[in-house]
């Protein structure tokens, strides 16, 4: 997939599922339960064990996109695309990973915490920002920085819930990015796999319909 055609998917799907955790078999049972709760774009971090292999499984399932978190240099990115990543994340801006990711066909989404990091990785050339950490302002500082710069497709990830996720996006927010929010720490070391799932289908019933092409 291109990185043109991911950033118009995220368009559509408005919503990304971002694991991160200490145990491959359980990382995979939850993100098994947000793909059945309806999240179709999945990210997984590459401090999760076994990750290249659970982004090759899952890039087999029907409808499924996945990527690949906490890419810090090109090796990782490569490594990444080649067991089936679409998308390279990372949490700072690094201008070697985003020409990676570009030579790879793929997105890339660069961390950025203010508009200066977030302009730097425009010019680097990043199709889309992460915005990380979510800033304490939420959407109201998002809609002040996209008032000088609305060509910035940005993605909050990191503090955003299914309660503001539909404030995010009326602020402007490309998609946004579910991690805690979605895979609840108590949830996933009991194996409450159900709970998950049902909070997937939450959280993707509050986004409002996308913007017409």
């Amino acid at each position: 997939m291109e990185s043109q055609r991911f950033v118009e998917l995220l368009s559509r799907e408005r919503a990304t599922a971002i694991l991160r955790w200490g145990d491959q078999g359980q990382a995979a049972e939850a993100m098994e339960a947000a793909y059945r709760g309806g999240f179709r774009i999945l990210e997984f971090t590459l401090t999760t064990p076994g990750v290249y292999e659970l982004i090759r499984d899952f890039s087999q399932r029907p409808g499924a996109v996945v990527g690949a978190g906490t890419v810090l240099d090109p090796e990782q990115a490569r490594r990444a695309v080649d067991a089936g990543a679409r998308f390279v994340v990372s949490p700072v801006v690094d201008e070697t990973v985003i020409g990676c990711a570009a030579e790879l066909g793929v997105a890339a989404l660069p961390g950025a915490h203010t508009p200066t990091e977030m302009l730097q990785a425009h010019h680097f050339g990043a199709p889309l920002i992460k915005l990380f950490p979510c800033p304490a302002g939420g959407p109201v500082w998002l809609r002040s920085v996209l008032g000088p710069l609305p060509f910035l497709k940005v993605v909050p990830t990191n503090g955003v819930d299914e309660h503001d996720f539909a404030r995010w996006l009326d602020a402007g927010a490309w998609a946004a990015g579910f991690v805690a929010s979605l895979f609840d720490a108590g949830d996933m070391a009991a194996g409450r796999w159900s709970a998950i799932e049902a909070r997937a289908e939450r959280i993707l019933a509050a986004r409002p319909a996308p913007p017409p092409a």
